[in-house]
């Protein structure tokens, strides 16, 4: 019986340990996603397919919007806000993740062909021919992540123009208050209250 304290002690030394978790925002997916312009300069080096953002777009407004009146009377305003407002941050995590994720592809792309220029250095050569390099798999890979994290930015993008049809207000993210703060303004509010 006495390990338990132990470990739950442990636990959350652990959790505060950890580094918080970025704060989502459509403004940081675009910056870490590619733009048009690169989506399509990008599609066109590597032979892929421009996805369709603004289809891709509406697509997702329209989803959204149909699951809204799907839903009927059963939500009140509030709830609604609620429900939609974490909903549209899953689209906003899963862009800006998706573009986190292609940012670090393409550093990686640019090192290991770097390496490559080196004439000194005989552990980067080239693959034989016929074969593909590590680099070249890297740039292909970094090429396909920026046609995902784009085609997942437009996504975010048409989630959030359904929220403020939805609720008549601009989507924000989240953010949990931490327990502290909860605490200091209950302690605040009863010091208030003294008052009359």
């Amino acid at each position: 019986m006495a390990n338990r304290p132990q470990k739950s002690v442990a636990a959350k030394a652990n959790k505060s340990a950890r580094p918080p978790r970025p704060q989502i925002s459509f403004e940081a997916a675009r910056l870490l996603c590619p733009t048009e312009a690169q989506a399509v300069s990008i599609a066109a080096a590597f032979g892929l397919s421009t996805p369709d953002y603004l289809g891709i777009r509406a697509a997702h407004e329209k989803l959204l919007r149909e699951t809204a009146l799907a839903f009927d009377d059963a939500l009140n305003e509030k709830a609604a806000q609620m429900h939609f407002q974490r909903v549209v941050g899953t689209y906003v995590a899963s862009a800006q993740g998706a573009g986190r994720f292609y940012s670090e592809k393409v550093t990686e792309a640019r090192t290991l062909t770097a390496k490559l220029a080196n004439d000194i250095r005989d552990e980067d050569r080239d693959a034989p021919a016929g074969f593909e390099s590590k680099a070249q798999r890297a740039r292909q890979f970094a090429a396909d992540l920026a046609m995902q994290s784009y085609a997942l930015l437009a996504a975010a993008q048409g989630a959030i123009d359904a929220y403020l049809e939805i609720t008549g207000e601009d989507w924000k993210p989240y953010v949990a208050q931490r327990e502290g703060e909860t605490v200091e303004r209950k302690s605040t509010a009863a010091e208030m209250g003294a008052f009359g």
